[in-house]
């Protein structure tokens, strides 16, 4: 689980550019579906079982990022905006990757830092010259690294979701009782945008998302009881979507059966697949497995093993056993 969970949060793919990705996560599960496919929006989709309650798993594959927009003239810095939620206190200093290899470093004008626009990415190859053309998205660049039961790395959001659908997948061995599609989702970071036409395809009896939550342990920080070490977060409501309570049960019940540690999530601020979800059609039950995490949406997103393992085992008990919800 560690070498896979390296091998994907250092991979680059900020929404919209989810190929290099999607190809490697497709190498993954190549032998642990009955089917795969990618959509017109570029999902990754993979089935396993036939003829059961249709369920719909998705774990998006695209990070957060950023899109150069201008050039100042004679110079080597390039504006740009964002793709995702950046948090501009996190940015000075950072270095990001553009696809075609260039690293950048971005910088913050003297006295600035509280607009987007005060910052700058400077790619200057030597003196003045400009190393990359504006117009080209970039990720953050960060290794990962472990401190003893805590995983640290960028893009945790969501490709420690990935390793738990892909670490299920290979759990239940293609052997289900319900017809399960594995989506893998481009775009969350911008609108959620390919949960909804993976649903669409698909036309799920049930959603389940899976995705990273806040923690509440953090020194001085926001009151919230979901901490790590605490087991799988078992959504019960955010902005987007309030869980239905069969659904909210069904995972309960689930992790108390399997003796899997759990906690519940009541999240302020942000929303998941799932919310997209429960839209399409006439409405689809959603709900979500959350992995609890400090420091989101900066590059030292963080963590616990023993967490991860719980939302793996959650899931993997869901989809082996007949749902009759």
């Amino acid at each position: 689980m560690i070498e896979l969970t390296k091998k994907l949060v250092e991979t680059w793919g900020p929404s919209g550019y989810e190929h290099r990705i999607r190809d490697l996560i497709s190498a993954e599960v190549a032998e642990l579906a009955d089917e795969t496919w990618i959509d017109g929006l570029g999902n990754l989709i993979c089935r396993i079982g036939s003829g059961g309650v249709k369920v719909l798993i998705a774990a998006h594959m695209d990070e957060i990022g950023l899109m150069t927009n201008y050039q100042e003239p004679d110079s080597g810095y390039l504006r740009f905006t964002n793709m995702g939620g950046l948090q501009n206190n996190t940015l000075n200093g950072n270095r990001v990757l553009f696809e075609d290899g260039t690293v950048g470093v971005i910088a913050v004008q003297d006295g600035g830092g509280k607009a987007l626009s005060d910052y700058y990415i400077d790619v200057q190859s030597d003196g003045e010259s400009n190393a990359t053309p504006v117009g080209q998205a970039a990720g953050f660049m960060r290794e990962m690294q472990v401190r003893g039961n805590r995983i640290i790395a960028k893009s945790l959001d969501d490709r420690i979701g990935c390793v738990v659908a892909i670490e299920a997948m290979r759990k239940l061995r293609r052997q289900t009782p319900n017809e399960v599609y594995f989506a893998f989702t481009v775009q969350e970071e911008v609108g959620l945008r390919g949960a909804k036409t993976a649903a669409q395809g698909v036309h799920p009896d049930i959603g389940i998302a899976i995705d990273v939550t806040g923690s509440g342990d953090q020194i001085r920080g926001r009151k919230m009881i979901v901490k790590l070490g605490g087991g799988a977060a078992i959504k019960v409501h955010d902005p987007g979507l309030v869980v239905p309570v069969a659904i909210k049960n069904w995972m309960i019940e689930r992790c108390e059966a399997d003796d899997i540690p759990y906690q519940l999530e009541m999240l302020m601020g942000g929303t998941t697949d799932a919310s997209a979800i429960q839209m399409v059609d006439a409405g689809v039950p959603s709900g979500c497995i959350s992995i609890p995490t400090r420091y989101l949406h900066t590059t030292s997103e963080t963590v616990d093993i023993g967490d991860v393992h719980a939302c793996i085992d959650l899931l993997t008990g869901l989809l082996a056993n007949p749902i009759d919800l």
